[in-house]
């Protein structure tokens, strides 16, 4: 199985974690209502035909990734009156300014001697004159074109929101194929983007709720599978195709997900009609029960410093989200809208949890505070399900079904409810679902 992770070297500093104090390029991604910051951001320059049409695919996915975001609008290139010579040359301000350009990325890949590409760039201050942050570029593998736009995308998000990019990273999926009655669900992956699809299991059998270790470089993934007509966790090693059981339980295990430091797995266990959460670790294979409810206890999640899970439970009559202590102690209710609440998942920046709400006959994506204060409704389906958090925590994918049973497709909003778009995957025509994002991969 092809090894993912990326071949890519920088050849600058790390860029500083947000921009300077005295930039006016600037977005702020916290407020309910943006502007998108009109930006330009021409084909990349290109010594040779080779290199010029790897500038180009880069630069395309560039205005892509930022367009998506909601919060940049790439500008249409046929509005350009300037035309850039040289990456390392200040612009014309002034003519950019003309088309209401507040923002400006130039830059070129070349084809070294070795074979490896070779990918610079730089981002201008249309109205402040300057450049935004000192210039910077990257050696890669042909191959891996995609990634390096990525990762100028996520360092231009940086710099202009102060906040951390989440393109450079990849979801893991169920993708369905085949008529109703023989239809097959496979384990699959593709780029944030929905770039590079790729299938990880054969359809041979059903696969279900797939979760990234954070600490595996994107290379390993725990789901639930139907081996053998028998309910299991399992482990996948997306580098080798190696997958293995976590754990011989006599009765069904299902919704894993992994510690912040990939060490622990904590599931769901079945026993005589009620579920339990569980914790296995990893290294000793020793499991430690955390819930004893006569109730249905599931869809476990832990917080980002590991200390606490939030989980779903009918224990109070309904299904609602809780929180515990990592060890299982001081579990309590923290969702009190109108409705159920269920398949929690706790953002990487600790400050929210999304769930599934189902109220008035309809499901839909909402987030709260840790507490359960502050709730509110982000998404506009109809039957819309499953949240997964990208690596910065400021936008979700989901599982939306589409009325009269025609499918299921996986959807993004940010936290703002305002964006939301579709996310297009392989199989379209029988649908996919069950998206989890992968941290960012560096």
């Amino acid at each position: 199985m092809k090894n993912f992770r990326l071949a890519i070297v920088a050849l600058a500093g790390l860029l500083f974690a947000s921009a300077p104090a005295s930039a006016q390029l600037r977005v702020d991604v916290t407020q309910g209502n943006i502007q998108p910051m009109p930006i330009a951001i021409p084909d990349f320059i290109g010594a040779t035909p080779n290199d010029a049409s790897a500038a180009a695919n880069i630069a395309g996915v560039v205005r892509a990734d930022l367009e998506r975001s909601g919060l940049f609008k790439p500008l249409d290139p046929k509005s350009f009156i300037d035309h850039i010579k040289d990456v390392n040359t200040p612009p014309n301000y002034a003519n950019w300014r003309v088309i209401n350009a507040q923002g400006l990325v130039t830059g070129q890949a070349t084809l070294q001697a070795d074979g490896r590409l070779r990918v610079d760039f730089r981002v201008w201050d249309i109205y402040g004159q300057r450049e935004l942050f000192p210039g910077e570029g990257y050696f890669t593998h042909p191959e891996n074109w995609r990634s390096a736009a990525h990762m100028i995308s996520d360092k231009i998000y940086q710099a202009i929101t102060g906040e951390k990019g989440y393109f450079n990273s990849r979801v893991v999926f169920i993708a369905e194929s085949g008529p109703a009655l023989d239809r097959k669900k496979r384990l699959a992956i593709m780029d944030e983007d929905g770039a590079n699809p790729s299938f990880l299991t054969d359809g041979s059998y059903l696969v279900l709720t797939p979760r990234f270790n954070p600490m595996s470089g994107a290379q390993m993934i725990a789901y639930m599978s139907y081996i053998g007509g028998k309910p299991r966790v399992y482990l996948f090693d997306i580098n080798t195709g190696h997958q293995q059981m976590l754990g011989n339980f006599p009765n069904m295990t299902f919704s894993p997900r992994f510690s912040p430091d990939g060490n622990k797995v904590v599931m769901s266990l079945e026993k005589g009609g009620n579920s339990d959460i569980y914790m296995m670790d990893l290294r000793t294979r020793s499991v430690t029960r955390l819930t004893s409810d006569p109730a249905i206890d599931t869809s476990p999640s832990f917080s980002p410093d590991g200390n606490q899970i939030t989980f779903e439970s009918d224990r109070g009559g309904s299904q609602q989200v809780y929180v515990m202590n990592a060890d299982g102690s001081n579990a309590h209710r923290i969702s009190f809208g109108e409705g159920k609440a269920g398949t929690p998942v706790w953002s990487p920046r600790g400050d929210l949890i999304a769930f599934t709400k189902q109220a008035a006959g309809s499901f839909r994506i909402a987030v709260m505070h840790t507490d359960g204060s502050g709730e509110r409704v982000i998404s506009d389906g109809w039957e819309d399900e499953g949240p997964t958090w990208a690596p910065n925590g400021r936008v979700l994918m989901f599982t939306r079904t589409l009325r009269g049973g025609h499918g299921s497709q996986i959807w993004s909003v940010d936290v703002t409810g305002r964006n939301e778009r579709r996310v297009l995957t392989p199989g379209e025509a029988n649908g996919a679902s069950d998206p989890a994002w992968s941290p960012l991969i560096q």
